[in-house]
């Protein structure tokens, strides 16, 4: 067992779950920073070698494996991220104004099964805030991390008004795109009401065009557009995405989302109960996320990106996707329960196993 293993087993997993990330959170950026002012102009050469990068998009992703939407809401620690290992930051999700979410406590473990609920409601500081938190990055020594950058709708602006709805996540997308390597149009979250709605395709058709115009108007380069979806789809409604992304031509999809279900978990019904709702991540995903995956590549062909997330614990499952599909894989929970070497260790245990594989 690991050192970080033994600490959330017996330390942290007592801790309120949204103060132990909010305090590991804080610590990675000090430690970053700490390192960034004793290593100076030469932070970059020094940053974790990543091993299997991937061109996708028009893009340059110095390791396969990135970190998803959710972590890092507000663009706060791109760069520690990156120092970790991880090939590709997604930052958000950001709504086009600041909100506070859900009361809390919002985020919760279920141990038994390495698995996360939340129902934190796009808690963060809003559009504008994260273009200039990201405008200062820019101007500073920075790793090369790839950055995408989640977007989602603003909790007061009526889900059933769909103008307003196509504005809000348009002045996101207009703020954002100069800062952003891609984009991800979040219409999947359990915790907005009305929110998984805007998967139909009549409602996303409208929305995605939108918040196409609106990236372009943005800025002059064309920023690689995708859109996130839910595991809790019929396997013909992801066909329907499917579909649609191929005839309005997106850049990519983003699967999956969390889960409503609680099926198959092994924590006790009280511990299920005492958690209550919100959107389930983590290992009891795996196979619906896999499952997804197949049916999506299975249905737009070789070319479209996909980026595969929900229940990638070890370097092997982060293998799996990639056979099954993949072009790029993402983590949360995983991190949240392995700690800090794990993104670097399944980047390195992944290359390896992709050699293997190809002798």
């Amino acid at each position: 067992m690991s050192g970080y293993r033994w600490l959330f087993d017996r330390v942290l997993v007592h801790l309120d779950a949204e103060t132990a990330h909010r305090l590991g959170f804080a610590t990675l950026r000090a430690r970053h920073k700490a390192r960034l002012n004793r290593h100076g102009p030469h932070l970059n050469e020094r940053g974790p070698h990543l091993n299997g990068g991937v061109e996708a998009m028009g893009l340059r992703f110095p390791g396969v494996l990135g970190v998803a939407a959710g972590f890092d809401k507000d663009a706060k620690g791109v760069d520690a991220l990156a120092g970790l290992g991880f090939g590709f930051v997604e930052v958000g999700t950001v709504t086009g104004e600041p909100q506070a979410g859900n009361p809390r406590p919002r985020l919760f473990r279920l141990p038994r099964d390495r698995a996360v609920v939340n129902r934190m409601g796009f808690n963060n500081e809003g559009a504008e805030a994260v273009a200039r938190r990201l405008d200062r990055r820019a101007a500073r020594r920075h790793l090369p991390v790839v950055v995408g950058i989640n977007i989602g709708k603003t909790k007061r602006v009526p889900e059933h008004d769909e103008a307003a709805v196509v504005a809000d996540y348009e002045k996101s997308a207009r703020l954002l795109a100069p800062h952003a390597d891609y984009l991800v149009v979040n219409v999947s979250s359990p915790n907005t009401p009305g929110l998984r709605d805007l998967q139909t395709v009549a409602r996303l058709r409208p929305l995605l065009a939108g918040v196409r115009r609106a990236a372009d108007a943005g800025t002059r380069r064309r920023v690689p557009l995708l859109v996130k979806i839910a595991p809790d789809l019929s396997d013909d409604d992801v066909a329907a995405v499917a579909d649609l992304a191929v005839e309005v031509g997106l850049d990519g999809i983003v699967a999956t989302n969390t889960t409503l279900s609680r099926d198959g978990l092994t924590s006790t019904d009280h511990e299920v109960a005492r958690v209550g709702a919100g959107g389930l991540s983590g290992a009891p995903l795996r196979a619906r996320a896999t499952e997804v995956l197949r049916l999506l590549r299975a249905r737009v062909g070789p070319e479209l990106t996909i980026i595969s997330v929900g229940g990638i614990g070890s370097a092997h499952d982060a293998h799996e996707r990639l056979e099954a599909g993949a072009t790029l894989l993402q983590a949360y929970t995983a991190f949240v329960y392995q700690g800090a070497s794990w993104p670097a260790r399944v980047q390195r245990e992944l290359a390896g196993l992709r050699q293997q594989a190809v002798r």
